[in-house]
């Protein structure tokens, strides 16, 4: 087990852990959660062995193996195949002193120890290791293709999914996750909670992904006022504990306070007594050795809406048959070629819509939501935009566009140069930048506060759609819960592509899917797609392991892949009648417990007495209405159910 033991940490002049115990058992999945600066990565630092303790013991046995994602990438010709399985360090010694053996000349007494070799290569499953990493890369949206780059040729977010492999590759006891869903789409993230529930091992995870550790964990960590405070259950479960505990604290800090203004009433009342002085004097040592629980900090929670948009056209853009993607000048021939990522695109933005965007990594959902903010031109077809069309576009790069030496008040006079400095400051300070460091350079900010004024930024500017690609990467759980809150409340138009489930659940009401290089609505709910990726996933699986072997392959592997489109269609259609199904037997079950509930109440002679007329009439027409909506109901179940029979047909 991991066990802390009066342990205290200093980082510099801060304090991050004082005289604090904790027990994390074999086998548990553990959420580490706490403010920013609480402590959470050094933590890590700890159970790596990277820190040490100022005071007391941290630690766990010595013969557990810990698997951790390297922060840096180092920029390699190796393929992202064989990067990924160095994350297995024992197979890849064994294979280096095998290669090593055999390259040494014949007639070398080194029989028995390649025999060994190839045992211990059997036992760490090396002949299925190539199966498994690229099982796992295919989990983390990597492509064959992809599979045999190099690694030098990924850009900064696909290394740190590579790491992530490497780590997931080593065999381990102990698995440390630091913010693991940063870099992935919600299709990945989707996979690695599976993969994760499966893990045999310890788990201990930092993240601000609320939905991922509700799916994952079963134990909560809180890096709270220098100590670790355990919590059973997942995040949700931790949150009602939590909030429990709050109020029963405040309750003991009110009784507590009663309790010391007793003591010092009797106190003043006969210090100077010498009857007295005994007892008042047992009264000063109580008072001074009683435990006083510090104050409820309920920190201020950060919150802000989005101002209302000052008007709103409708349609606020229409799309007619338009081709998204990119124009590739060769440097050669100076010529331009196209590159169509979502092609046909035909559909309408109407006011007060709120669309999630959804597709597997590399769909085209960025591409089609930077054609809709015009930093992208349509190759074919026609896009209009509506009179007055005000959009606030959130993405990664608007992160990276910042003034890097400048303030936050120089960003926000930028763009409203005629604002009194006092206003700006003010609106600045409900996003959380006060005092000095609204005018401090945002170089050393973290990424959740540069994210925080870019969102700051877009709010000033009261859009009237707003497009979200990711918004919630390097945001805390507390600012991804503002942000969820401002969103809800948004009285505009809102399309977002995010692999936060539980903002895309709070603030959506419809989705739009981009699959196979078109964007057609889906008409589920988060755990319909969750199924839909099951399918779509094995369904490429089932295509490429009919790779051609003769003349006659080509043609089996295109029926193959006929029929898993055939099975997408049909379960396509089948689905939403079957959600509507299951949500007309909940109505009618409820209906029929209500109009049970009414007759039962009719029933009773004592209703039909004189002066119950009023509640009688009023019994009698819920009745009526009950029994008709049950009737509605019930037809529409039956042409739902003859639709379903059509479509199976």
């Amino acid at each position: 087990m991991i066990r802390f033991q009066q342990v205290s940490l200093m980082r510099g002049v801060k304090p991050l852990f004082d005289n604090t115990d904790l027990t994390i058992n074999p086998g548990e999945k553990v959420g580490l959660v706490g403010a920013n600066g609480a402590g959470k990565s050094s933590l890590f630092g700890l159970l790596r062995g990277e820190l040490h303790a100022d005071q007391g013991d941290a630690g766990f046995p010595s013969s557990w193996r810990v698997a951790y994602v390297a922060q840096e990438t180092p920029a390699l010709d190796r393929t992202a195949l064989d990067y990924a399985i160095d994350g297995d360090a024992g197979l890849r010694r064994l294979e280096a002193e095998l290669a090593a053996l055999e390259a040494e000349p014949e007639g070398a007494d080194n029989g028995h120890r390649i025999a060994e070799l190839h045992t211990a290569l059997a036992d760490a499953d090396a002949y299925t290791v190539r199966s498994r990493a690229e099982q796992l890369l295919t989990g983390l949206g990597f492509t064959q293709e992809q599979m045999g780059n190099p690694v030098a040729s990924f850009s900064g977010g696909w290394r740190m999914r590579l790491n992530l492999a490497q780590a997931l590759m080593c065999p381990s006891d102990l698995l440390l996750l630091d913010e693991p869903t940063n870099h992935l789409d919600l299709d990945a993230i989707i996979w690695l909670e599976d993969w994760l529930k499966r893990y045999p091992g310890t788990l201990v995870v930092i993240s601000h992904d609320r939905d991922f550790l509700d799916g994952v964990v079963n134990v909560i960590v809180h890096i709270d006022d220098r100590k670790l405070k355990r919590y059973s259950g997942n995040y949700s479960a931790f949150e009602r504990q939590r909030a429990a505990q709050m109020v029963l604290t405040q309750s003991m800090i009110e009784k507590q306070t009663r309790e010391r203004a007793h003591l010092q009433s009797y106190i003043d009342r006969f210090k100077a007594q010498a009857t007295k002085a005994r007892q008042a004097q047992s009264r000063i040592k109580a008072l001074s050795k009683m435990d006083e629980l510090a104050p409820l900090r309920a920190a201020a929670e950060f919150s802000f809406n989005f101002r209302e948009p000052q008007n709103a056209p409708n349609p606020l853009l229409v799309m007619d048959g338009v081709d998204a993607g990119y124009r590739i000048e060769q440097p050669d021939t100076h010529a331009v070629t196209t590159k169509t990522i979502v092609g046909g695109i035909t559909f309408s933005l109407q006011a007060g819509q709120r669309i999630g965007l959804l597709g597997i990594n590399g769909a085209g959902k960025s591409t089609l939501i930077k054609t809709i903010a015009a930093e992208l031109q349509p190759l074919a077809g026609d896009a209009r935009f509506g009179k007055g069309l005000a959009i606030g576009y959130f993405a990664q790069h608007q992160v990276e566009m910042l003034r890097h030496e400048e303030s936050p008040l120089w960003h926000l006079a930028r763009i409203a140069p005629d604002v009194r400095e006092q206003e700006l400051r003010n609106f600045l300070g409900g996003f959380n930048f006060p005092g000095n460091m609204v005018t401090s350079p945002i170089a050393p900010f973290s990424g959740g506060e540069k994210a925080r004024l870019a969102l700051a930024l877009i709010v000033w500017q009261r859009p009237n759609l707003l497009l979200l690609d990711e918004p919630t990467n390097h945001l805390d759980l507390e600012t991804r819960e503002a942000l969820t809150e401002a969103l809800a409340q948004f009285e505009g138009t809102l399309l977002v592509v995010s692999h936060d489930r539980h903002l895309l659940r709070a603030t959506t009401d419809e989705f739009l899917i981009v699959a196979d290089g078109r964007l057609t609505p889906f008409d589920g709910d988060l755990d319909d797609y969750r199924d839909w990726l099951f399918r779509t996933k094995l369904a490429n699986r089932e295509a490429a392991a009919e790779a051609p072997k003769e003349a006659g392959g080509e043609n089996r592997r295109g029926q193959k892949r006929a029929e898993a489109q055939d099975r997408q269609r049909l379960s396509a259609l089948r689905k939403p009648i079957e959600n509507r199904i299951k949500k007309l037997e909940q109505q009618m079950e409820a209906a029929t417990a209500r109009k049970a509930d009414l007759d039962t109440r009719l029933a009773d002679p004592s209703v039909y007495e004189a002066g119950n007329k009023d509640a009688l009439r009023t019994l009698l027409a819920d009745q009526a209405a009950c029994a008709q909506a049950l009737e509605q109901l019930e037809m529409e179940w039956l042409e739902q159910q003859e639709a379903l029979e059509t479509v199976q047909a």
